[in-house]
């Protein structure tokens, strides 16, 4: 199979997954290519019988799934991981005409960290130990295991959204769970892929089970069905606080990744040279439509022009553009209503008093005819907002860059945590001290020191406050995707 398959009147058409079969359905959601604002595939809009039958079809492969051990799981993950690297170029362009995002950084990032995703875990979990035994001194034995949940519902966004979807795949699987994925009604195209990849590499039918469709619809049947155990989701702090709302009362297991404010502390003995092009790559990156980019930046008053100056000058050489074209380091942002609001917080930073030094309302990209529908957004970067501005609190969730000065370590700290979010920052010293006083001190859940995106898959991914619940990687996700077990036993 290829993205070819299923083409109807020169568009993508894709099909639900379900019990190894795949589905048509009888309404379709138009996607866009961000790149042209032009509809390039149809989406099935699923509805409640249709996730009906998805978690009844992963009910009824569990206990096989269940039964067969991590080793044989982990064959068939491996297999999995093997044909879509195969398929890399066709998975990339795939991934980039869906969100947006250049070609080669989908075919640098997303699908290479996709295949990760789904070796690692394969890898690391056949060799995770089940249980845990210790004898005391009255004569008992304790010993903890671990069993799958059942089904595992996993929401993907629509930023990252064959990275994020195997990263919640491939431990609810390896644990032992059946799975219902739902991506984002906007970039379904790379999961319906992956369902044909699930399909080829023979995964037992009903362990594997995509649905597409609406979050308000499909995604919320997903997460009311009283046989889905536990829900993953990546997306909006408002999303997800409705999925804990309903969840929760059902006593189910979630694990919520969720927006950020991220920022960066810049201090006056930081390498500059060093701090500039990565702080440019963790503002801009895709687009800035990641949930693990900088969007303030504070700087020491004793650097602050030369940052400042460096960092505006490094931005207006970004080339912003067609995303098939390899010298684009940025395409289009995801869809119209994205585009909308990212330059609705540009107008409020000039309502706000803030001072637009590169970017949109400054010049205008010169695209080609066929590109000036697509959902371009220049990179920008602003100053002189207040900390209470609205582009200072609130989640932008595109190319758009707050830089602020600061004197004090105390002050910085405080400013950094004076937001709802608790992702990520990043702190630039070439003082050790200073790096771990301040990551310390620092309310969110990773903390990079002179880089940026820098992931272990063995270290917990994940957020405080407004960021979300939970922990995920090798290790910390048995925690999402098992129930632990202990038995203790009287030996004498």
């Amino acid at each position: 199979m290829s993205l070819n398959y299923n083409y109807r009147g020169g568009l993508v058409h894709l099909q639900n997954y379900v019990y190894g079969e795949f589905e048509d359905t009888e309404d379709y959601i138009d996607s866009y290519n961000p790149a042209t604002g032009q509809v390039w595939a149809k989406v099935p809009d699923s509805h409640q019988g249709d996730v009906n039958r998805a978690v009844y079809s992963a009910k009824s492969a569990f206990n096989h799934w269940a039964g067969i051990g991590y080793a044989k799981r982990a064959q068939y993950i491996m297999k999995v991981a093997k044909l879509l690297e195969k398929r890399m170029d066709e998975f990339a362009k795939a991934e980039s005409r869906d969100q947006g995002k250049p070609v080669g950084l989908a075919k640098t990032m997303d699908i290479p960290r996709a295949v990760l995703n789904l070796r690692s875990f394969a890898e690391s979990w056949t060799h995770i130990l089940n249980s845990s035994n210790t004898l005391n001194e009255i004569g008992t034995v304790n010993y903890s295991s671990r069993s799958p949940l059942g089904v595992a519902g996993l929401i993907a966004p629509w930023n990252l959204p064959l990275y994020l979807l195997t990263f919640k795949l491939a431990p609810a699987l390896m644990a032992g769970n059946t799975v219902v994925c739902k991506p984002s009604e906007m970039t379904s195209v790379t999961a319906f892929l992956l369902a044909q990849v699930f399909h080829e590499a023979g995964v037992p039918r009903g362990v594997f089970n995509l649905v597409c469709g609406y979050g308000h619809s499909a995604g919320e049947f997903i997460v009311r069905h009283p046989d889905v155990r536990m829900v993953s989701f990546t997306g909006s702090t408002a999303v997800g606080a409705k999925i804990a709302a309903i969840a929760a009362p059902m006593m189910k297991k979630m694990s919520l990744e969720l927006g950020g404010k991220n920022a960066a502390i810049v201090f006056g003995d930081a390498n500059l040279e060093r701090a500039i092009p990565t702080l440019i790559k963790a503002s801009f990156l895709n687009q800035g439509e990641i949930c693990l980019c900088t969007s303030r930046i504070f700087v020491h008053s004793s650097i602050y022009e030369e940052f400042v100056e460096k960092f505006v000058r490094a931005t207006k050489r970004i080339t912003v553009g067609d995303p098939d074209d390899p010298n684009s380091f940025m395409g289009a942002l995801n869809n119209l209503g994205h585009l909308k609001k990212v330059k609705t917080y540009i107008e409020f930073a000039k309502e706000d008093g803030g001072q637009i030094l590169c970017g949109e309302t400054v010049t205008t990209l010169n695209l080609p005819r066929e590109l000036q529908k697509g959902y371009y957004c220049q990179p920008t970067v602003i100053t002189r907002l207040q900390d209470t501005a609205r582009c200072m609190q609130d989640e932008i969730f595109g190319p758009v860059t707050c830089i602020a000065c600061f004197d004090e370590e105390h002050e910085v700290i405080a400013r950094a945590n004076n937001v709802k979010y608790g992702l990520c920052a990043s702190v630039w010293s070439e003082n050790l001290g200073t790096i771990h006083r301040v990551a310390n001190k620092l309310d969110v859940g990773t903390v990079w020191a002179n880089c940026w995106l820098v992931r272990s898959l063995d270290m917990p991914f994940g957020g405080t406050k407004g960021s979300g619940t939970g922990r995920e990687g090798t290790h910390h996700s048995l925690e999402a995707y098992t129930e632990e077990k202990t038995i203790c036993l009287k030996i004498n």
